[in-house]
């Protein structure tokens, strides 16, 4: 019985060492996989559909996209939709890129719609607040 339990054990171990090395290290495929999701949500950014015009900038932000951000300053800028235009700040915020904060902040003063001035001016005083806690 403790024979049983100690190679129980040492297989469990096994197992999980195994599959530990093997989720850290990110393949081949999984990159490319990575690189098909990032340019469909690029693709996506030039949609006429608004939701998914606001679904992909949403993702392109969790995923911190470096190629977004001048998209997303785009739809900032010139989108007529306020949703569209709050979550292209709220995006731009969380990849942290220097032109697109800037972008954010400038929105924050001059935005035709208050919510989204208000909306930009959030997301730059907390970034402001982030990077004094640094």
């Amino acid at each position: 019985m403790k024979n049983m339990i100690k190679y129980f054990v040492a297989i469990v171990v096994t197992l999980t060492f195994a599959f530990t090395s093997y989720a850290a290290e990110p393949t081949s495929a999984a990159k490319k996989s990575t690189n098909a999701f990032e340019q469909n949500l690029l693709v996506g950014l030039g949609s006429d559909n608004e939701g998914l015009q606001t679904s992909a900038a949403y993702y392109l932000g969790e995923i911190k996209s470096n190629k977004a951000v001048l998209p997303l300053m785009k739809i900032l800028h010139s989108s007529q939709s306020e949703d569209a235009r709050i979550m292209a700040a709220l995006s731009l915020y969380k990849i942290g890129d220097e032109r697109g904060l800037f972008a954010v902040k400038e929105n924050g003063r001059f935005d035709e719609s208050e919510k989204v001035r208000r909306m930009c001016e959030n997301f730059t005083r907390t970034h402001q607040i982030e990077k004094h806690k640094k």
